[in-house]
């Protein structure tokens, strides 16, 4: 962040507030905020009671590979970022030798993900990051860290950010509290009126990991971001969603109208 130069003399002090709150206490809730963690936990009764919570969890994968694993999947389909792992992990018997691969075998070796010309270099110094800064390609010592401050730690390598970290820890057998938010959850998220319509991806987690519990489970989470994923998949799609199927149509400001 830019510092801004020292002024040449010190600037007034602010002008006092007519009401001040005190010192050492937290601000409660507002009522919007306390109506929206209500509705965010009533969706997730509901799609729980739809999709069958709880829902097991999808790979075993370690969490370097779960890394790898979620970089191929952005924005490209399941089963193409599938094939795309599976390509590398046939081909190169540990990560620490695709560090050192040619990135136009790497690329042809993805070809099937979306951008695989940007994707495969990233990949590379992805892994060459986490080895100038560990010594060795391992996340296994995430596992003592905070859910926030492992979060950060992974949103400081190249290209690595909030679903991304998210990813890493929820999905690998790490099986850590935190809250992805892909891009069908995003979009339920917003019709549903639990985010603006212009909080972007990324800005979301924050805001939705705070309106569920702070001592929810890692299974927990990891269901309210399947269950919202999967209704967007199956019934709030991207164009015609199928608002006759949906439980939460009472709930939704966008019901019958997108």
């Amino acid at each position: 962040m830019r510092e801004h130069p020292h002024p040449a003399e010190p600037a007034p002090p602010p002008a006092v507030p007519a009401k001040r709150r005190r010192a050492g206490t937290a601000s409660a809730p507002s009522v919007d905020e306390t109506a929206l963690r209500e509705k965010a936990l009533e969706v997730h009764r509901r799609l729980c009671r739809t999709y069958e919570c709880p829902i097991a969890y999808f790979h075993d994968l370690d969490p370097v590979s779960e890394l790898i694993s979620s970089l191929l999947s952005h924005r490209t389909r399941n089963a193409d970022s599938g094939r795309a792992f599976k390509a590398l992990r046939a081909r190169f018997p540990d990560w620490d030798a695709m560090i050192e691969a040619d990135a136009g075998e790497v690329e042809a070796l993805i070809h099937g993900v979306r951008w695989p010309e940007l994707k495969a270099p990233r990949l590379q110094e992805v892994l060459r990051a986490l080895w100038d800064r560990q010594g060795e390609l391992t996340l296994d010592f995430l596992a003592g860290m905070e859910v926030e401050a492992a979060r950060r730690w992974l949103e400081a390598l190249p290209g690595v950010g909030p679903k991304t970290s998210a990813a890493v820890l929820s999905f690998s057998v790490l099986r850590m509290p935190a809250l992805p938010v892909d891009s069908h959850h995003h979009r339920v998220a917003q019709r549903l009126g639990l985010i603006g319509d212009k909080v972007d991806v990324g800005p979301s987690h924050p805001i939705l990991r705070a309106q569920l519990p702070a001592d929810w489970s890692a299974q927990a989470l990891y269901d309210n971001h399947e269950i919202l994923m999967l209704h967007g998949q199956k019934v709030c799609h991207f164009r015609r969603p199928a608002c006759d199927r949906c439980p939460l149509t009472d709930l939704c400001p966008s019901a019958f109208k997108a």
